[in-house]
């Protein structure tokens, strides 16, 4: 069972790059969650699959210094946490549920580039949480990829807007 869940449906077992896959999963089911239900249950199943992360990995993990790479349930949630950032935009605006999705399609697509990026790359807190080396990192990187990429996707979105839009307007 726990294999199930850390490998989110075994999509961990897919090779190559066994944390794209779990990362492409994760923006194609976020994207769902957020657009046929809304921002709040976006919200809410990123906590409650984060939680569910933090005691999976554990549970599995022990206190073993091992970060499998099978082990996805971590790109899950950071990739939802980045979501959250574009998600957060459209809801403010009133436009959550049911919007066309070529409005949105470059919220998810930069949240999804930039998480992997971070992911990959490993700056600063990434970095950090990830040379703890326990179960505990094996979340927390992930996390924290989700927030830089998240926050990167609103700056890039607001440079578009006043840059390319403003030409235009």
């Amino acid at each position: 069972m726990l294999r199930a869940i850390n490998t989110v449906g075994f999509v961990g077992l897919l090779k190559p790059a066994p944390g794209t896959w779990g990362s492409l999963v994760a923006v194609l089911v976020g994207w769902a969650i957020e657009h046929w239900l809304g921002f709040i249950p976006l919200v809410i199943a990123t906590v409650a699959v984060t939680a569910l992360g933090f005691w999976s990995v554990r549970a599995q993990l022990g206190d073993s210094s091992d970060d499998p790479s099978e082990i996805v349930i971590d790109e899950v949630a950071g990739q939802w946490v980045a979501l959250l950032f574009p998600a957060f935009g459209f809801w403010q605006r009133g436009l959550s549920t049911g919007v066309d999705l070529h409005m949105v399609w470059p919220g998810p697509v930069a949240a999804f580039l930039l998480f992997r990026l971070f992911d990959i790359w490993k700056p600063w807190l990434v970095g950090r949480a990830d040379r703890r080396h326990d179960a505990t990192g094996v979340m927390l990187d992930d996390i924290w990829a989700g927030v830089f990429a998240g926050i990167v996707s609103i700056i890039l979105a607001g440079l578009y807007h006043i840059v390319f839009l403003g030409m235009m307007g």
